[in-house]
C-alpha cells in the first residue's frame, strides 16, 4: 500500500512555542500552513508549557506596562525599583557570561535585538504579561498563565485561523528532490504513514533530551539515567533526519539545561501538570543554601552569579555526586527571609531538625562530614551585609575554602535546620543545526543553505553553551520561530 499524500505551503513540524510562533508568522504572511505534533492533543504544548517567562531586553519599566492588562501603577513602580532595566547590551552580556563567550555573535545579535519586538508581536496576538515578585526567581515579569497559558492561547488562535494541527504524528524522514531542495516530510500517524508535501518546511520538534541513548552518546556518563524536567516526546528525530540530508550540526552537543529538582521528580513531566499552576518539582533556593553530597561535602559555588544565570548548570554538578543526589541545607534565617516559601507550597522532600547531627541522620548524610563542612563554612564567611535580592549579587562571600561561595553566604547556625534532597533534571539539550541568522534557514555541511528548510527552538544550534540564562530558550524560540515562519512563507509564495 502506498503512503497517503497531503499538500501545504508551509509545514511546521512541532507544536512547541517555536513551532506555533512559526505557524502564526507564516499564516500572517499569507501562506497555507499545516502543523504536525508528536504528542496527543491532551498533552500538547511541549516543554514550552512547563515554563514561566521569557528573558528579553527592555529600556525601563515603561516598556513593560504595555505588555500587561491594566497594570497597577504601584506594580509598575515596584518593578521600576526592583529591576529598572535590562537593555540590549545587558542581555548580550548576560548570555555571553553564562556561555563563556561561545554564543554565536550573529545569532545572539538577532536574538537580543529582536527580543522586545517579538514580545510586542505576541502581545498583539492576545498574550499578556504579569508581574512576579517571588523571593528567589529573579524573574520580574512572566506570561499570564505561564508557558502553559501561552501555548493554550496560541493553539486556540491557530484553530480559529483554520490552521490544521495533526496530533500523534511523528517525523520519519525529510523528503527532497535531486537538487537537495526539501519538498516535505514523511511522517507516521495513528493510521499509517503519510507524505506531507510542502513548499517550505520548518523543523521545530525539539532536541534529544528525551532519548537516553543520544544523551549518553553526546552528554556522557550517567546522562542516560537522568529524569526529565520536560516532556517525553523530544527524542531527536528532527535532528537525526536533518543530519541525514547533510544539515550542519552546530553548537554545544555535549551540554544541556539541567537544574536542581526535587529528589522525587518523575521520570518525565507533562503539560497537563501545569494546567493549574507552576511546577511542584523545582528547587531553586540553592543560592542561599550550602549544597552538600552524601558525604556532607560542598562541591560547587552555590552563588557565583544570580540564580537566573546559574540554575541551568547546577544539574550537571549534582549528577556528578555520589548517587547523583545532593542536599540543600538552610537554617532558621532562610525561613525568616521567606526563601523557603515556595518549598512549603510544593511539599518539598526534606527534613527539619534541631541539630545538624539529627538533620544528617534523617537525610542519610554523613553526620561528621556535614558538621565539619558547616563549621568551616561559617568560619570562612567574610564581614559585610547580606542582601538576598535575586536581581543583584551582594558579595557576601567566603574566603579560604577549597570551594568558596561568592554571594549570599548565610551562616548555618540557628536551629531549626532544614535540608532538601535534590537530583538533576534535564530540560533541553543545546546541540542543534546551523542556520543563517536573519532567515533561520538550515545550512548544509558544504557551507550552502538547504533550500526550503528552516529551524527554530531547541533544534537551533549555536546560542547556548555550557549554561543558560533563565527564560532565554522561550525567547529564542519565539524570536527565531517567528523568523523561520516568515522566511518559509516568503519562500513558499515566491
Amino acid at each position: 500500500m502506498s503512503d497517503r499524500t497531503a499538500y501545504t505551503d508551509v509545514l511546521v513540524v512541532g507544536g512547541g512555542n517555536a513551532g506555533l510562533c512559526a505557524a502564526l508568522a507564516a499564516h500572517e504572511a499569507g501562506a497555507k500552513v499545516t502543523i504536525l505534533e508528536k504528542a496527543p492533543k491532551e498533552e500538547r504544548g511541549g516543554n514550552s508549557a512547563l515554563t514561566a517567562h521569557m528573558r528579553f531586553a527592555y529600556k525601563n519599566a515603561d516598556d513593560l506596562a504595555p505588555l500587561m492588562n491594566d497594570p497597577d501603577p504601584e506594580v509598575i513602580d515596584r518593578i521600576r525599583q526592583r529591576a529598572p532595566s535590562r537593555d540590549e547590551g545587558e542581555l548580550w552580556d548576560e548570555i555571553m557570561l553564562v556561555t563563556g563567550g561561545e554564543s554565536d555573535p550573529d545569532l545572539l545579535q538577532v536574538h537580543v535585538s529582536e527580543s522586545y519586538n517579538t514580545i510586542r508581536w505576541l502581545r498583539e496576538k492576545g498574550h499578556a504579561w504579569v508581574a512576579s515578585f517571588e523571593a528567589t526567581t529573579g524573574n520580574i515579569i512572566g506570561m499570564n498563565g505561564g508557558g502553559y497559558g501561552l501555548q493554550m492561547r496560541n493553539f486556540a488562535l491557530l484553530e480559529q485561523l483554520g490552521v490544521p494541527i495533526h496530533y500523534e504524528t511523528s517525523l520519519v524522514d525529510i523528503l527532497y528532490d535531486d537538487q537537495l531542495r526539501v519538498t516535505g516530510v514523511r511522517a507516521l500517524t495513528p493510521h499509517g504513514f503519510i507524505n506531507v508535501m510542502a513548499k517550505a518546511t520548518v523543523l521545530a520538534c525539539g532536541g534529544f533530551e528525551s532519548n537516553p541513548e543520544m544523551r549518553a552518546r553526546y552528554l556522557g556518563h550517567r546522562w542516560d539515567t537522568v529524569r526529565m524536567r520536560g516532556v517525553p516526546y523530544n527524542t531527536g528525530e528532527g535532528l537525526q533526519a536533518a543530519l541525514a540530508i547533510g544539515a550542519m550540526p552546530y553548537g554545544s552537543w555535549s551540554s544541556c539545561h539541567a537544574s536542581p529538582q526535587d529528589i522525587e521528580l518523575p521520570v518525565f513531566s507533562l503539560p497537563s501538570s501545569m494546567a493549574f499552576g507552576r511546577s511542584n518539582w523545582v528547587r531553586y533556593a540553592y543560592p542561599y543554601s550550602i549544597m552538600v553530597n552524601l558525604h556532607g561535602e560542598r562541591f560547587v559555588d552555590e552563588a557565583d552569579e544570580i540564580r537566573a544565570l546559574t540554575y541551568a548548570k547546577m544539574g550537571r554538578a549534582i549528577l556528578a555526586q555520589p548517587g547523583g543526589i545532593a542536599f540543600q541545607i538552610f537554617d532558621r534565617k532562610a525561613r525568616q527571609l521567606g526563601l523557603l516559601d515556595a518549598y512549603d507550597a510544593a511539599n518539598a522532600t526534606g527534613a527539619t531538625s534541631g541539630t545538624l547531627d539529627g538533620l544528617a541522620a534523617e537525610l542519610g548524610i554523613d553526620p561528621h562530614g556535614l558538621v565539619q563542612t558547616v563549621r568551616q563554612f561559617n568560619a570562612a564567611i567574610q564581614p559585610g551585609p547580606l542582601n538576598p535580592d535575586p536581581f543583584k549579587k551582594d558579595n557576601k562571600r567566603t574566603e579560604g575554602l577549597a570551594i568558596n561561595k561568592s554571594n549570599y553566604s548565610i551562616s548555618i547556625e540557628e536551629p531549626p535546620f532544614e535540608g532538601y534532597a535534590v537530583r538533576c533534571g534535564i530540560t533541553f539539550t543545546f546541540g542543534g543545526l546551523k542556520v543563517e541568522p536573519q532567515t533561520a534557514q538550515v545550512q548544509h555541511v558544504a557551507g550552502r543553505p538547504i533550500p526550503n528548510l528552516y529551524t527554530a527552538g531547541e533544534m537551533l544550534g549555536g546560542l547556548w553553551h555550557w549554561s543558560y540564562a533563565s527564560g532565554s530558550g522561550m525567547m529564542a524560540g519565539a524570536t527565531f520561530g517567528r523568523i523561520a515562519g516568515r522566511s518559509a512563507a516568503i519562500a513558499a509564495l515566491s
